[in-house]
Parts: C-alpha cells; sequence; structure tokens
C-alpha cells in the first residue's frame, strides 16, 4: 500500500505540539505498513493539558454543548470513508466493521441526549414553604482511557455523554492507534469546541499513569483490560472522591441447549467468538453445547473453514483480519498451547496465516472434563467447548468466573432463557443473539472483574455528573408557629 505516513501532533489547550516523550509510531498489522509517527506526551505536557481541561470549564456553557456534538456528528458523517480508513488500516480490521463503528458513533448522540433527558433531568417537588430540587452537575475535569480494538466507538461512547454533562476532557487514545484518537480529536477541534474542552495526549502505559495521577482529575472514564483497570483503580486509593468508571474485559458463555436450528446456532457462536478477529470485550470464549445440540459443533467448524481472513481494505472484503499486535497473535497461539497441556482436545487449530505475523485462523479446543482451566481472557479468535449433561450444568459452567460482562443462549425454550437470566451473573445477557449484541438505548457494563457497577451505553449519562439537592424559597419568612421552647 502506497500510504503517506501521517505524523502525530498532541492538542492541549490551543496548542498542538509534537510530544517531548519517546518515539512512538503505528503500522497496519496486517501487513507493517507505517501509517503514524509521533512523539508521546511528557509528563509536563499531560500537567498541561489538565491546566487547560481546568481552564475551560467556566466556558464551557451548556448552549454550546448540543451545538458543539452536532457539528462533530457533521463532520463525522462528511469524512466517515477516511475515517473508517485509517481505523482499518490501524487495527487490521476489515473496512466494512469500522464503517459499521463510524456509524454507532454517528448515533451516539442522539442516544446520549435521551438518555440524559431521561436519567438526568431535573426534578421539583413542593414541600411546604419551598421546592426540593434535584439538579445535576458536571464533575469537572475528565481523563478518559480509550482501547485499540474500536478506537472510535467506545472512547467516543465516554466523551459525548461526558462533554454533554459539562465535563471537560483528557483523552488518551491506547499507544496502539494513536493516528484514530487523533483524527477523532480534530474532528472535534473542527466542531467549534472551545479552546481546553478537549485535550489529547498520546503515549504508552507511564503517560496513563501520570495521567491518572494529575491531582486535579476530577473522574476517569475507562474502557480496557482488567489489568489495566486494576492499576488504575490502584492509582486512585488517595483520590476517594473520583468517579471511577471501568469498562473491562470478559470470560463470557454462549450457551446452546434445545436449539433446533443448529445452523443459525453455528452461525450465532461464530459471530459471537470471532467477529472482530475475537478482540470485543463481550466476545464468547466458551462455548457450553446440551446433549442434543452436538451438531452444532461440526457445522461451526465447516462454517469457520469457508471464512475469509484478508488485509482490511482487501476485496472481496474479508470476514476478519489481523489481530492488533504480532505479540497478540502469539499470545492467543500460546493460550492454546497451555490449554491443550492442561488435556484439552483440538476441534480446530489456531493457527498462524503465512506471511502476516499477527494474523492468525479462529481456533476451537474442546475443554470438556478438564479441571480448572483457566479464568482468563483470551483477546483474539480461539474458542473453548464445554459439552453438558443437563442445563444446571450449563448454568454451573456459565458461572464458572470471576469476570460477568455478556452472556447468551441459544434455546427454542422461553422457560430455558427465564432460568438463565435468574441464575447467570452478567451484565448482558441475551437470548438467541450473539454475546455480542448489544444496543446503545441500553445499559451497557459488566460484574466481577468486568466492571465497578458504572455501565456504558446508556447509562453513561450516570457516571458523567453528579446530583445536587437545593430547597428553595423566594422569600425568607419565620414560621408562623415556632417550635416549643422558642419565642419569636
Amino acid at each position: 500500500m502506497n500510504i503517506p505516513v501521517h505524523h502525530g501532533k498532541l492538542l492541549i489547550g490551543s496548542q498542538t505540539p509534537t510530544g517531548d516523550g519517546a518515539a512512538m509510531a503505528s503500522h497496519c498489522p496486517w501487513d507493517n505498513t507505517p501509517l503514524w509517527q509521533g512523539a508521546a506526551a511528557s509528563v509536563e505536557q499531560v500537567n498541561q493539558a489538565v491546566a487547560a481541561a481546568r481552564a475551560a470549564l467556566p466556558q464551557w456553557l451548556y448552549a454550546d454543548r448540543v451545538k458543539c456534538a452536532e457539528a462533530f456528528v457533521a463532520l463525522l458523517k462528511n469524512q466517515a470513508q477516511d475515517f473508517a480508513r485509517v481505523m482499518a488500516l490501524e487495527t487490521g480490521r476489515p473496512l466494512w466493521e469500522t464503517r459499521t463503528e463510524v456509524a454507532a458513533m454517528v448515533a451516539k448522540l442522539d442516544h446520549s441526549l435521551a438518555a440524559q433527558a431521561a436519567r438526568r433531568a431535573e426534578t421539583h417537588v413542593p414541600t411546604g414553604d419551598a421546592m426540593a430540587i434535584t439538579h445535576f452537575k458536571p464533575h469537572g475535569v475528565a481523563a478518559v482511557f480509550g482501547p485499540f480494538n474500536m478506537p472510535g466507538h467506545l472512547p467516543n461512547g465516554h466523551i459525548i455523554p461526558a462533554l454533554l454533562a459539562g465535563n471537560t476532557i483528557v483523552f488518551k487514545p491506547s499507544e496502539k492507534t494513536p493516528y484514530s484518537g487523533e483524527f477523532m480529536c480534530q474532528l472535534w477541534r473542527q466542531s467549534g469546541l472551545p479552546v481546553g474542552v478537549l485535550n489529547l495526549v498520546q503515549g504508552p502505559a507511564a503517560v496513563g499513569e501520570a495521567l491518572a495521577s494529575n491531582p486535579d482529575l476530577d473522574a476517569i472514564f475507562f474502557t480496557g483490560s482488567v489489568t489495566a483497570g486494576q492499576a488504575l483503580q490502584r492509582l486512585q486509593l488517595q483520590y476517594p472522591h473520583r468517579m471511577l468508571a471501568l469498562e473491562m474485559g470478559g470470560n463470557n458463555p454462549l450457551v446452546i441447549f434445545n436449539c433446533a436450528d443448529y445452523r443459525g446456532a453455528a452461525y450465532t457462536a461464530l459471530t459471537s467468538a470471532f467477529l472482530t478477529a475475537g478482540q470485543r470485550c463481550t466476545c464468547a470464549r466458551r462455548l457450553i453445547v446440551g446433549p442434543s445440540d452436538q451438531s452444532v459443533i461440526a457445522e461451526l467448524v465447516t462454517m469457520i473453514q469457508s471464512m475469509r481472513i484478508a488485509g482490511p481494505l482487501d476485496t472481496p472484503e474479508p470476514f476478519m483480519g489481523a489481530l492488533i499486535s504480532s505479540d497478540a497473535a502469539a499470545a492467543v497461539l500460546a493460550a492454546q498451547d497451555q490449554l491443550l497441556a492442561m488435556g484439552g482436545k483440538i476441534v480446530l487449530p489456531a493457527s498462524p496465516v503465512a506471511g502476516h505475523q499477527a494474523a492468525i485462523t479462529p481456533g476451537v479446543i474442546d475443554m470438556t472434563g478438564v479441571p480448572n482451566p483457566p479464568d482468563a481472557e483470551i483477546f483474539g479468535p480461539l474458542l473453548q467447548v464445554i459439552r453438558v449433561r443437563d442445563f444446571d450444568a450449563a448454568i454451573k459452567e456459565a458461572n464458572k468466573t470471576r469476570f460477568g460482562l455478556s452472556a447468551a443462549l441459544l434455546s427454542d425454550q422461553r422457560e430455558l432463557f427465564q432460568q438463565f437470566y435468574h441464575h447467570v451473573r452478567a451484565g448482558v445477557i441475551n437470548w438467541n443473539r450473539p454475546t455480542n449484541g448489544a444496543s446503545s438505548s441500553l445499559p451497557f457494563g459488566g460484574i466481577g472483574l468486568s466492571g465497578n457497577h458504572r455501565p456504558s451505553g446508556a447509562w453513561a449519562a450516570d457516571y458523567c455528573s453528579y446530583p445536587v439537592a437545593t430547597m428553595e424559597t423566594e422569600k425568607l419568612t419565620p414560621p408562623q408557629k415556632p417550635p416549643p421552647g422558642l419565642s419569636l
């Protein structure tokens, strides 16, 4: 590919400096084409970004918020193809998939406005000679940490509701997708945001640590791995007043039990496990299959073997492309070796794609009867199969995890879904839908190691502001009848 390398900048207040830290670069993981080069922010630049966000708070008025957000969405629509192309190249995902990501970003504004109106509307209750009113205020300066797998949609899910609520932001994208993060922030800058309302810093974990450690932050909104989320939580021990919203990963179960349409079940299992090359936090990691549903596994293998894996801009378009890096692909293959060493049996091996170090074919490993398999999020196209004798055993297997993000049941019986819903611990529970099927009009988040009870999606409005109670009356007057023991 003949693609000019973009020279990256930071966005701090009114300035667009180059980073003062270590050199950075991003490449297309499919073929290693250079895409972006720049430098990480220094600690001083991180602190300048927080200070710029603090200084912008008084100027970030309600009347400007919707206007700027609408302008951003208009710019996003106008440059949808360019942005989708940048994300496809930088993540290795197919272009059709990043187009859907841009569409989700466009739709986020309407969903956020509706959620804010429903969940953050003022309430007025007369109480004797006063009016009891619930207001909502922004936290102030928020840090937003974005992941690499959906570098537009997932941080956008924090940024739009946070800005609508009146917060100002310092945004740190994943160091694996700096180009996508900068592209999005440049659109926001063109929307007419006041200086300092949205600031961009780039860099590895050390830059994120410097940002999270800044004492002038009021909130942190994070989407990413449980390891990074736990590190952020440890850093906040000295800041108990901060709002911390964590959306982390999952070891998600997909249960197939008494489902007559085995081809539909196999297709749903495939999309649950292997969409985005298995790099979604909601992807199915464990396929739990009932005794009458065993034919689904063979059909799943047939579908996988017909899957096209290719570069992000190739035609005909592939179903999936590369993982984010060769290290990520190697980690999935190492996890497969570990499962096999524990007693797992190959159904279909995950294997390297020749000539592409970051790309691997999907793997399926039968872990039935293997005691104590690792309860970990294997972030890639590797699916574990567990065969069970009855539905109680299926639920027990589904709950064998410290995570609790998503779970799904494929079954023709509503009563089984009702039982599944009542007993499975997860924040997203679907029936005859993939584990990674989520609606922006609903809350999105998990329990256990998957989150800290601050769901995003429509409920992002909740963690972007705090309630303020006021008792108000137009005129101060003494009571006509004072309390006992007091003469007025």
